[in-house]
């Protein structure tokens, strides 16, 4: 399982890396995205994080303890709160900080070459290394799972944004993102409602958004 999500890890951050090239992201840089109070910029350089943050947390120095990956979800601000938690508003500043600091062509220039790095480093990473994410502690292939959902979401919230199909990702990468959602989801709206979400149109919920 772990060279699986490795592979599908690197295969989405090569997707999302060949979005940012497009000429369209350059085109809407500026306007509104599809995500409420996110500039198209923001949340390409949000993306553009899921790669070149994870060369960084990859050489910091490794975490003595690792949480269960769904407790990532569930022990998390941004999470359990609102669009407009404190959270979730600094993860959108943060973007859009970031993003006046670069032009669209440096933004994919560099995830270009952190890319490149986590070719290097990624299949060589200790099954038993534990990426230290701040508040806790990740084993490196249940870190690397957090990544790719969020490439496979926010590949697709830009393209959307800036008007061009939504690229397809590995079919690892994205089996991967539904087996997690659902996770979170079932946590968030309890299991029955996920099962029936997915079985029974007549007595479906109205959502089972996982975030």
């Amino acid at each position: 399982m772990s060279g699986v999500i490795r592979d599908a890890y690197l295969g989405a951050a090569a997707v999302a890396a060949t979005l940012l090239h497009d000429p369209a992201v350059a085109d809407r840089w500026s306007a509104p995205s599809a995500l409420p109070d996110f500039s198209v910029a923001g949340l390409a350089r949000h993306l553009a994080n899921q790669v070149t943050h994870t060369v960084a947390l990859l050489a910091a120095p490794p975490a003595a303890t690792a949480i269960p990956v769904l407790a990532h979800f569930t022990g998390n601000e941004w999470t359990t709160t609102g669009t407009d938690s404190e959270a979730n508003v600094g993860i959108r500043r943060r973007g859009e900080r970031d993003a006046a600091a670069t032009t669209p062509a440096a933004l994919a220039d560099t995830t270009d070459a952190a890319l490149a790095e986590l070719r290097r480093i990624v299949p060589g990473e200790p099954v038993d290394r534990i990426v230290d994410v701040g508040d806790w502690g990740l084993r490196v292939d249940d870190f690397l799972l957090t990544r790719l959902m969020e490439l496979v979401v926010h590949g697709d919230d830009l393209a959307v944004s800036v008007g061009v199909p939504t690229p397809e990702m590995p079919p690892a990468a994205t089996e991967a993102t539904i087996d997690l959602l659902a996770r979170v989801a079932a946590w968030r709206h309890g299991p029955l409602a996920v099962v029936r979400a997915l079985s029974r149109t007549e007595r479906a919920p109205a959502t089972i958004s996982a975030l």
